[in-house]
């Protein structure tokens, strides 16, 4: 009989680990985010370009475009995280704000070309060329495409100031712009 006690004890003291390994579990918690394309420029320095006095005022130039020297714009830390994006550039030409019909010899456009440049292999080009008397005065170009996601500073050259039929200038103030854009690519 004392045998049989034993036997009893261990096997009901054996009992509550075979309980608690079947009373376990193990469960596993997924977890996912996303991360949205994303392109983003950096502030343009300087945000504003002043060309000065753009006709010149003495020589045999004097009312004519003057000779201006190329003028320079970073955007720097510009990026995108995803690959094939490119840099578009629309340009439109500085026009004098009276927007009256110029008389014959003279004009209220400026034309010029600005270049996008550090993005991608290629860089964008607009050229603007607008008449005389300020009509079309838009151009616009696109690098080439990013294959990377990619950060950089993205330079922005405005240079070949020239007017049409290189007439004399009407007097007044010129505006022009430069949009730039980062994005993706179009897809055709």
């Amino acid at each position: 009989m004392k045998t049989l006690i034993c036997t009893s004890i261990l096997t009901f003291a054996a009992l509550p680990a075979a309980a608690w390994a079947q009373v376990g579990d193990t469960g596993t918690v997924a977890i996912d985010g996303r991360v949205a394309p994303l392109c983003i420029l950096g502030d343009p320095a300087p945000a504003q370009v002043d060309l000065g006095l753009i006709a010149a005022t003495a020589g045999t130039r004097s009312g004519r475009i003057a000779a201006l020297s190329p003028r320079a714009v970073t955007l720097p830390a510009s990026f995108c995280n995803f690959a094939g994006s490119v840099v578009r550039i629309d340009a439109s030409a500085l026009l004098a704000i009276d927007s009256s019909s110029p008389q014959p010899g003279f004009a209220r456009a400026v034309n010029f070309t600005a270049a996008a440049t550090g993005w991608a292999s290629g860089s964008a080009l607009a050229a603007t060329a607008a008449l005389g008397n300020g009509t079309a005065p838009t151009g616009s170009g696109t690098s080439t495409i990013q294959p990377l996601p990619q950060i950089a500073d993205i330079a922005v050259t405005l240079s070949d100031f020239t007017v049409p039929g290189d007439h004399l200038l009407v007097a007044g103030t010129y505006q022009g712009l430069v949009v730039v854009t980062l994005g993706a690519a179009a897809v055709e």
